[in-house]
């Protein structure tokens, strides 16, 4: 027996120094999680795995506290500005990489807050950046120009929209997706094995040259939703 589920997925980009997005949870009575992803052992994986014991299976306190830990950050909220198209928000990028695209005056507009702080109240794309097809050649070309600063590419594009089912704006390279704060999606399978009456997750194991999360625990099959599968 499988079950598919539509995910959405935030992360940041770990080089702009910020909380960083992970697939791994910790319960909010637990020590503070290591700063990067390579610092996150097995033992930590037990540790959180068995965080409050079995208990009675009813029982899903254990469950949001972990839902509650991957949603924090929200302290971080001010460090970032939303990036609109057509008046629609459709991320927010954090006010460090701002400084890395404000020179591509015929890409990005930066509109600047009026009450004279001199802050970025919002970013959007140039009015003469009318199709799709035109966003997602120029923002290509921007991502091309930033070299090493957005590294792992992978010529996947992710469709940039307001929300799930939404008309796409444009499509984004997927490694840049985190510096956009783009919703991305992913397709997730799981699968279960009844053995003596009980049902157990059955637990992939990604690959030990992934460019994410090497030899991690995931799901049976999973991948981002891609432009090229979106129906």
């Amino acid at each position: 027996m499988a079950t598919t589920t539509a995910a959405a997925r935030w992360s940041f980009p770990a080089r702009l120094q910020l909380l960083t997005s992970r697939r791994f949870c910790f319960p909010a009575s637990s020590a503070a999680p290591p700063s990067s992803v390579a610092g996150f052992s097995w033992a930590d994986a037990l540790r959180v795995a068995g965080d409050g014991g079995r208990g009675d299976e009813s029982d899903l306190s254990g469950y949001f506290r972990k839902v509650k830990s991957c949603n924090r950050g929200m302290d971080k909220k001010g460090q970032f500005v939303k990036f609109s198209v057509e008046d629609q928000v459709v991320g927010y990028i954090h006010k460090g990489f701002i400084e890395h695209i404000r020179d591509f005056h015929d890409v990005f507009t930066i509109v600047m807050d009026d009450n004279g702080s001199n802050t970025v109240e919002h970013v959007s794309l140039q009015s003469s950046l009318r199709t799709p097809e035109d966003r997602t050649h120029a923002i290509g070309s921007v991502i091309k120009s930033l070299g090493e600063l957005i590294p792992g590419i992978r010529n996947e594009l992710y469709p940039v929209t307001s929300s799930y089912g939404m008309p796409v704006y444009f499509s984004l390279e997927r490694a840049a997706a985190p510096y956009f704060g783009i919703k991305a999606y992913g397709v997730h399978m799981n699968g279960y094995v009844e053995k003596d009456g009980q049902k157990f997750l059955w637990i992939g194991k990604r690959s030990d040259v992934k460019q994410t999360y090497p030899g991690m625990l995931d799901h049976l099959v999973a991948g981002g939703l891609v432009c090229i599968f979106i129906l």
